[in-house]
């Protein structure tokens, strides 16, 4: 595989883990709405409580669509001949039930956040596996091969970087629509949300430095080699 297909399964890779990720943490905490018993979370999302079954069904759709994604991103890593295929129809699938769950937040409550993240993701994610395939841009992709060692640190260490981004900053761009009362609900979970967000960091910090390493230390060891052999 040439460098423009390298770079391109990277980005492949960084977009499908993202979304699978926010698949996942999306359908988590949409159980508050659909299966809490709490009188606060009640009270505040009460304009959904008469539709607490489409949020139910999305919870374990939406759980089971980031495990697929999930699935997919390993296969895309060890490369498979179905795997862009399987990838098309997990983006598809998590961009249906991922409108269904915005609009319908939509239309009930007036806003829709953190929903609006995660359809747009599976949107753009799979508007991106259909560019891959036009023909000037597939010559350069092989996804049935297995990606190289710095293709997968990379690919999974900047996934990650971005997931722990989004999931610090949560309680800013997801607080407005949770809000209730001057009460943030996004803080319940405010320490395993931050363990979890600052763990992904530094886990892809290390995987993208030691990808970022290998590859300067190969075009150094590279640049010797030919200037060796050049005084030669």
């Amino acid at each position: 595989m040439n460098k423009t297909g390298k770079i391109i399964r990277i980005v492949a890779l960084i977009m499908l883990g993202l979304t699978a990720a926010m698949n996942l943490l999306g359908g988590i905490g949409t159980t508050c709405v659909a299966f809490s018993s709490n009188v606060g979370f009640r009270l505040a999302f009460k304009e959904l409580m008469d539709y607490r079954w489409v949020y139910q069904a999305l919870v374990v759709i939406t759980i089971l669509i980031g495990i697929a994604g999930i699935w997919a991103t390993l296969k895309l890593v060890r490369g498979s001949p179905s795997i862009y295929q399987n990838t098309l129809i997990i983006l598809l699938v998590g961009s249906i039930f991922g409108g269904v769950q915005y609009f319908t937040s939509l239309a009930l409550r007036g806003e829709a956040a953190p929903a609006n993240v995660k359809f747009f993701l599976n949107l753009l994610t799979l508007i991106i596996f259909l560019v891959l395939r036009l023909p000037g841009v597939w010559k350069n992709i092989d996804f049935t091969s297995p990606a190289g060692k710095n293709e997968t640190r990379a690919g999974i260490g900047m996934a990650a970087i971005v997931t722990g981004g989004v999931t610090v900053t949560i309680f800013t761009w997801a607080g407005p629509s949770h809000t209730f009362l001057q009460q943030n609900w996004t803080y319940v979970l405010k320490v395993p949300l931050i363990l979890v967000g600052s763990g992904l960091i530094l886990y892809g910090v290390r995987l993208f430095g030691q990808s970022l390493s290998d590859i300067l230390s190969r075009e150094t060891a590279g640049v010797e080699l030919r200037s060796a052999e050049s005084k030669g």
